[in-house]
């Protein structure tokens, strides 16, 4: 089932508003208008009936003569539209019959139709509309005031223009409940992320909400996740951290007791593995940050194109002068360059520590060799060792074992770049070989 996206949920919320709203103002106007209606028509009522009461005998009744006393409530008018018309008829020659209204007396009888005239002093203009009889003996003259026909269209247009005044605060205020409706959904996933305790939180549910919220949605989960990640490899940092310095430690605390008030030959063994045993403590600390650092880098820092051919050679290069003080033989070999995507910070610790092991944790006059092989993608470091003789085991007296955080170094750094780490069978001259094997090579120059 196809999931509704937030634009619909807003737009559905938005246009039912405005529907509701104009409706509801369709409504209000033409209610309005049907009222206008029926009271221009009571208008033109009153204004026929104000005309006729005073006509008898074909003739208007001076005012003098009305039939109703002056100052009555007759003289007032009966309704708002009700207009002040005058009537003036004419007979066939044009000449007055008689008249009823305000309106002055026109020189002439207009011609038959709608005209507008200027008549009296002030002059003023006047509405007119002439008739004749059928046998043309009569024309009828009716005149409506300017003023009052306008002052008529303005009451009107204000009756029609008052629900429009209404209408932009309205729309406004339906339209801003509407679109906090629409944004309701985004409003409750503001409210779950607010709430959202990254040291005990449970990922942000995707099912149930709008298409726009996936990719917020699982970049939070994603960033939580890391987050904890994160939190539970430090834990994991600080366990190895107490666990692996712990020994070296405790044995430079007893050393140091045991050499109070002791001869001269003991004192030198007890220097001596105090020495060691602050150097196993040394690369413990290296190690253990180095690890950090990988955990980090996985996080933080953005991958980029590494020449591995170059980068074992520099590493190579740093440590031959190691080598040489240990007796040890250290090159490089294989067909280059290898480029792979990834941390060169990173790559270069790998290798540094695979070298080191291979120099520091063999034998005297051990041949240390670094292959790569462009066309496999992998790295190795190999050393001619005496079988059965570990690497990171003792060498002499003065060097202690290795931790083993060596080899979880490279391994965590190969899983950083999707790589596989793994002793391989060693070549021929080696005894021993471990090798970096990296999925595939972003380019691979000739």
């Amino acid at each position: 089932m196809k999931r509704r996206t937030l634009t619909q949920h807003l737009l559905a919320w938005t246009l039912g508003a405005l529907c509701v709203v104009w409706a509801s103002f369709i409504a209000i106007g033409y209610k309005t208008g049907e009222h206008e209606a029926d009271e221009l028509t009571d208008g033109h009522l009153a204004s026929l009936a104000a005309l006729i009461v005073d006509y008898s005998e074909g003739q208007f009744s001076p005012p003098a003569r009305s039939s109703t006393p002056s100052g009555s409530a007759m003289d007032l008018k009966a309704h708002d539209y009700q207009q002040s018309m005058s009537v003036i008829v004419w007979d066939g020659a044009g000449r007055l019959i008689t008249q009823r209204g305000d309106a002055p007396l026109p020189g002439v009888a207009p011609r038959e139709g709608f005209a507008t005239l200027t008549l009296g002093e002030p002059r003023q203009t006047w509405r007119a509309f002439s008739r004749w009889n059928d046998n043309h003996t009569r024309m009828v003259t009716v005149l409506l005031s300017e003023r009052e026909r306008d002052d008529l269209a303005s009451d009107i247009a204000q009756q029609m223009m008052e629900p429009g005044l209404w209408l932009l605060p309205v729309i406004a205020l339906v339209l801003g409940l509407a679109i906090y409706r629409g944004l309701a959904p985004l409003y409750a996933l503001s409210r779950e992320i607010l709430a959202l305790d990254i040291h005990r939180a449970e990922p942000l549910q995707v099912a149930g909400r709008h298409q726009e919220f996936d990719a917020a949605v699982g970049a939070i989960n994603t960033l939580v996740e890391r987050y904890n990640l994160a939190l539970r490899r430090e834990q994991a940092l600080a366990d190895e951290f107490a666990h692996e310095l712990r020994t070296p430690l405790a044995s430079l605390s007893l050393q140091a007791r045991a050499l109070r008030g002791a001869d001269a030959q003991v004192v030198d063994e007890g220097l001596a593995r105090i020495e060691a045993d602050a150097l196993r403590a040394g690369t413990v600390l290296s190690h253990l940050l180095a690890l950090a650092r990988a955990s980090r880098s996985e996080i933080a820092q953005a991958a980029q194109d590494v020449d591995l051919d170059s980068l074992v050679r520099n590493v190579v290069a740093e440590m031959a002068p190691l080598a040489h003080k240990q007796h040890h033989e250290i090159g490089v070999s294989g067909i280059g360059p290898l480029h792979v995507q990834g941390h060169p910070v990173l790559l270069e610790m790998a290798l540094r520590n695979l070298v080191e092991n291979a120099v520091v944790h063999t034998p005297a006059g051990t041949r240390v060799e670094v292959q790569v092989d462009s066309a496999a993608n992998w790295v190795q470091v190999c050393d001619d060792a005496t079988p059965g003789t570990p690497v990171g085991g003792p060498v002499n007296p003065a060097r202690t074992s290795g931790t083993g955080l060596g080899h979880r170094v490279v391994r965590k750094v190969a899983q950083v770049h999707g790589a596989a780490f793994d002793e391989v069978p060693a070549p021929e001259g080696f005894t021993r070989s471990y090798r970096l094997t990296f999925a595939e090579p972003v380019t691979k120059d000739a």
